[in-house]
Order: structure tokens, then C-alpha cells, then sequence
């Protein structure tokens, strides 16, 4: 049985917004202190900066952004009900917002008590949050591609925080670690083992929904996130201290890596077949994420078969820009720009029946400034990319980082305060009817 959309068991709008509104902030954060560092950020992967700037984006703006739309997904479309769900969000909230703040500001002073009053919070808020969605998906009698990416998603979230307090805890304490190869397997298994199967997941059902597009090929969306998992996992015992076949982990870095972009290409085609050929915002940030996608293969790829370009300084720092800023931050604007608006419509009209009609969708939030955020995000990627040979253009780059989710954040702002109004207004008219 496939997945259908079960709208009744929709939980309160309160639940993703607490989320998504709090994203983009941590978005702003991370070009304020690309602005205030300069140049010293490009200068390795392994300073405190770079770690700093990398959780900014990866926790604070990806994972804000990823729980929200779980808690919104999870109900709506694969009928999985979500344990008190309003317990669940105020609980993950905010602890994985001070969890934020507490271990960016470890990275940033190096202090050791900050990364000790991290761990705990991180472990306990997203360790449960974890394992009430994971439950919640093997409960559920759907089944399909969305739901095993899903399942693998959550999966990989769960390695990913496991790893994540680990090495946090090793800060803190200053526990005897592997911390480089922990720092990899980590970096892995959080940027595809979650992130990236979870917007595949995402991806199979609202590309053909709300793009018009043609479904994924059945063979792909099946196969998919199995091969990538089994990749990883694969991979990730290449790391084991008892040996290392550097043959073996190019081969599976290779595979995976074509793998990844054959996705995105299927996903660029299928956008090419859409219904309707207007082209919308939410299109173009998608568009951009599998262009950048297939680029972070492709530099994956020569990574591991050229010395010259594992050797080259700025290699980490294109590729984490590519995967972060480039993949995953337009690809949730994109569909921030579609939840945000749908859950205005559908909560006023459950309400407004029978009665006045609410605003569309469109009057939510207005193409137009959604394509100003888009071209902000596009400067801010591509002077990322290029503040790689030219350091001084950092400045611009963390410049249009800002403006750009400030942009993202007043849309969402605005499209709240336009609900809120709107609901009062059907909240009046009712009683003065009554």
C-alpha cells in the first residue's frame, strides 16, 4: 500500500513553525561569523571557525529545518501518527536550539564546559525525537519508497547523533579518541546517511506533487536508498583501526558519488517532463540543489582519483559549500516555500466552511520575493565557491548569506502574521454568527 496524504491527522500548525521559523536565524548566525572571521575561515576544515560555521548551517538551519517537516510529513503523507506530538516539538525545540548555541559556542571559544552542557542536550533531544518518528514509521501499515528512504533517514540521523555526542563528549572531557576519523564517518553519515536520504525521500513525493513532474522510475526509488546505505555502511568500516584498503573506500566513494548524481540527473529530467512549464521559485531552488549535487559528485569523484585536487587546501572547503549552501539549504527553502503556504491554506479553510474563502497560496507568500531570496542564495553560493581562489570575497559572500535567509525569514514572518490575521478574522466572524 502506498502512502496517501491523511490531512485530518495533520498536527497543530504550532508544530513545524516552531521549527521553521527558528532555521533561517541559525542561517543569518553562520554569515555573521563568516563576516567576522574573513579569510581565516577558508583556512583549514579543522579550525574552530570551520567546525563552527559547519554546525551553524548542518544543525541549526538543516536539522531545525528537517524535524519540523518530519513532524508535518510523518501524519500527512505516510499516516504515521506522531506520539503528543505537542510534548514532542516544545521538548525537541528547544533542546536542540541551546544544544545549537552551546556547541557552536564550544567550537568558537574551545571551551570544554560548553561541549560537556552540549552533549547532553543534543543526546537527550534528539535521541528521543529519533526514536518516537523511527517508531512511528515501522508502525505504519503504508509502505513504498518513500517510507524505506525514510526509515534509512532516520537511521542515519541516530549514527549521526551517536557519533556527534561521542566526539562532544571527547571535547569536553578530553577522552583519548580517533577524533579524525570519527570526524569523517560523522561528517558522512550526517550530510548523506540523513540529509541526503531524507530529502530523496521527501523528494519522491513532492517533486511529481507539487512540480507536476512524471513519478520517479520505480526501479530507481526503490534501489536508491538501499545502495546508498549499504554504501555507507560499507565505507564506514573501511575506518576500523585494524585496517585500511584505501582501494576499497575510493571504490565505494566512487560508486556512491555516481550513484548520487544519477539521482539528481533522473530528477532534473523529470522536472523537464513537468505539466505545467511555468517556472516557479520552488523550481528553480530545486534545480539548483541537484546542479550543485551533481558538481559535489563530480568533485567527490576527482577527490579520490587525483592527488592533486585531495591535496589542495580548498577541496573541503568547495565541498562542504557545494553539499551545505549549494544541495541542502535550497532544496528546504524550496520546500519551505511550498509547506508554509499549503499548512496556511489548509488550517484557515478547515476553519472558514462554510464562510468567506481564505487567500490563496500565492498571496501567502509572493513569487517575487521568493525569487529575490533565491538570486540572494545564488550570489551567496557562488561567492562562497569563489572566495575559494579570491579570500576577500568572503566578505560579499557572508553578506548575501545574511540577507538572504533574513529574506527567508521575514517570508515565513510575514506569511504567519498574514495566518494569524486571517484566523482571528474567521475566529470573530463565527462568534459574532453565533
Amino acid at each position: 500500500m502506498q502512502p496517501g496524504l491523511s490531512f485530518e491527522q495533520a498536527p497543530p500548525i504550532s508544530v513545524p513553525f516552531r521549527f521553521f521559523l527558528t532555521a533561517p536565524l541559525f542561517g543569518m548566525a553562520a554569515g555573521l561569523l563568516l563576516l567576522w572571521q574573513g579569510p581565516a575561515a577558508l583556512a583549514s576544515r579543522w579550525t574552530s571557525t570551520a567546525l563552527a560555521l559547519t554546525h551553524l548551517v548542518a544543525v541549526g538551519f538543516m536539522l531545525q529545518s528537517m524535524c519540523g517537516a518530519l513532524l508535518q510529513m510523518v501524519p500527512v503523507a505516510v499516516g504515521a501518527n506522531i506520539w503528543q506530538p505537542r510534548r514532542v516539538t516544545l521538548f525537541t525545540h528547544a533542546g536542540l536550539t541551546l544544544g545549537t548555541i552551546l556547541l557552536v559556542a564550544g567550537f568558537i571559544f574551545e571551551s570544554a564546559p560548553m561541549f560537556r552542557l552540549a552533549a547532553p542536550f543534543m543526546a537527550v533531544s534528539l535521541g528521543a525525537f529519533a526514536l518516537i518518528v523511527q517508531i512511528a514509521l515501522f508502525r505504519t501499515p503504508a509502505q513504498g519508497p518513500t517510507i524505506v528512504a525514510l526509515r534509512m533517514a532516520m537511521f542515519g540521523l541516530i549514527v549521526t547523533l551517536a557519533l556527534g555526542v561521542t566526539l562532544a563528549s571527547g571535547f569536553g572531557w578530553e577522552v583519548a579518541l580517533p577524533l579524525v576519523d570519527l570526524t569523517h564517518i560523522h561528517a558522512a553519515w550526517g550530510l548523506v546517511g540523513w540529509s541526503l536520504l531524507l530529502v530523496v525521500g521527501v523528494a519522491y513525493l513532492v517533486v511529481p506533487m507539487f512540480q507536476l513532474t512524471p513519478p520517479y522510475p520505480r526501479l530507481l526509488a526503490r534501489s536508491f536508498p538501499v545502495a546508498i546505505f549499504l554504501l555507507l555502511s560499507a565505507w564506514s568500516l573501511t575506518w576500523l583501526p585494524l585496517q585500511r584498503p584505501e582501494a576499497a573506500q575510493i571504490a565505494l566513494v566512487c560508486a556512491g558519488a555516481v550513484l548520487v548524481a544519477g539521482f539528481a540527473i533522473v530528477t532534473l529530467r523529470l522536472q523537464a517532463q513537468r505539466r505545467r512549464k511555468i517556472v516557479e521559485p520552488t523550481l528553480l531552488f530545486w534545480r539548483a540543489a541537484m546542479i550543485a549535487l551533481i558538481a559535489a559528485a563530480a568533485l567527490a569523484v576527482a577527490q579520490q582519483m587525483d592527488p592533486d585536487v585531495d591535496d589542495y587546501a580548498g577541496t573541503p572547503f568547495l565541498l562542504g559549500v557545494l553539499l551545505t549552501v549549494g544541495v541542502f539549504v535550497p532544496a528546504i527553502s524550496g520546500m519551505l516555500y511550498k509547506i508554509v503556504p499549503f499548512l496556511n491554506w489548509l488550517h484557515l479553510q478547515k476553519q472558514a466552511k462554510p464562510g468567506p474563502a481564505v487567500p490563496n497560496m500565492k498571496q501567502m507568500i509572493p513569487e517575487s520575493r521568493m525569487k529575490m531570496q533565491f538570486r540572494l542564495h545564488l550570489a551567496a553560493l557562488v561567492l562562497l565557491l569563489a572566495a575559494v581562489a579570491v579570500p576577500l570575497l568572503i566578505y560579499p559572500a557572508a553578506l548575501a548569506l545574511i540577507a538572504s535567509c533574513a529574506w527567508l525569514e521575514w517570508n515565513l514572518v510575514v506569511a504567519t502574521r498574514m495566518f494569524a490575521r486571517v484566523n482571528r478574522e474567521l475566529a470573530q466572524r463565527e462568534t459574532e454568527a453565533i
